[in-house]
């Protein structure tokens, strides 16, 4: 099969490599739609050692099944991979899980390629009326729906549920819709890039603004650089709630004392709940996230053209989907 391979830093190549071989109660998924995610930047740019070369990146995959009882499928893939009996994953949390895999680092395969092997209980079916790229959509959407679930049930009830989003990418994109599905109107994201605001205001619809200057009981850092949890310890109201999904920076940022003297709540939040990925897929599904139109698709074969223009910052859609059939 054909495949995107990370082979070094700032370096892609598509080459020829063996399909992945199903293990017991896995199936094979023809991948028709793949995203690009910021955990792939990373591990391109060499930021991640979870993910050394040579690797198939790419974990935002939907497609169809390909062999057995349920040939022909179409599914979305949640492709965090869990031992499904430790205490966390008794008590649905199974982001927690010790034990935790995820496609598209070491010991599994990514999706960027023809195929990919997943266990078939990460499988969610995808109604016929929904095309496989938004479903693709699926899994970064999920990330957002998790963080804004814990943030909102972290502030307090006496609290204006008003919020700020630091960043326009996919995750803070995702984040500012999963708020107004579960109930937030007021919703504002914050994105310096000029060319991606213009998209998130005229394509998305969003309330966007280049800094952040307005205080919020809720926030969500979307980025994680010192600089926006910096910004995001700033701007909390006293008793308020940070979440923290984004991954730009390991150290630095945090107003500890103004936390502390004003009781913030910081949440770090990492992927999703299974029961999570299937409450947001069926939000997807029945329009509850809009139309969700913001997304541009590319040949798997352009794939390193694609990783290049998002180092450059050409591209101004919050994601990028890749087709293997092309």
């Amino acid at each position: 099969m054909k495949a995107l391979v990370y082979e070094g830093i700032e370096q892609l190549a598509l080459r020829d490599v063996a399909p992945p071989g199903p293990r017991d109660g896995e199936v094979l998924i023809r991948v028709a739609a793949v995203g690009i995610c910021g955990s792939d930047m990373h591990a391109y740019l060499g930021h991640d050692a979870r993910r050394p070369a040579p690797l198939i990146l790419g974990h935002e995959a939907a497609g169809t099944i390909t062999g057995g009882p349920r040939d022909g499928e179409r599914v979305t893939i949640n492709p965090l991979v869990t031992c499904g009996t430790c205490p966390a994953c008794a008590a649905g949390r199974e982001n927690l899980c010790p034990e935790r895999q995820i496609i598209s680092m070491p010991p599994r395969a990514g999706a960027f390629a023809q195929y990919v092997a997943i266990p078939e209980i990460n499988l969610v079916t995808v109604p016929d009326a929904v095309p496989l790229a938004k479903a693709a959509l699926a899994e970064p959407l999920a990330v957002g729906w998790h963080a804004v679930r814990l943030g909102l049930a972290a502030l307090h009830p006496g609290m204006e549920r008003r919020a700020l989003v630091l960043g326009g990418g996919a995750i803070g994109l995702a984040s500012a819709l999963a708020l107004r599905a579960m109930g937030v109107g007021d919703v504002t994201l914050i994105e310096p890039n000029a060319d991606r605001r213009a998209f998130l205001i005229e394509r998305c619809g969003e309330r966007v603004l280049a800094e952040a200057d307005v205080p919020a009981p809720l926030i969500v850092d979307a980025v994680g650089y010192a600089a926006t949890r910096a910004r995001a310890s700033a701007l909390v109201d006293p008793g308020g709630v940070i979440v923290h999904v984004g991954l730009g920076e390991d150290d630095g940022g945090l107003d500890v004392r103004r936390m502390t003297l004003q009781e913030v709540t910081f949440i770090g939040t990492y992927t999703y709940t299974a029961q999570d990925f299937r409450d947001c897929a069926a939000a997807l599904f029945d329009g509850r996230l809009g139309p969700l139109d913001w997304y541009e698709t590319r040949p798997l074969s352009q794939g390193a053209s694609a990783f290049a223009d998002l180092r450059a910052g050409y591209v101004a859609a919050p994601k990028i989907l890749l087709d293997p059939a092309g």
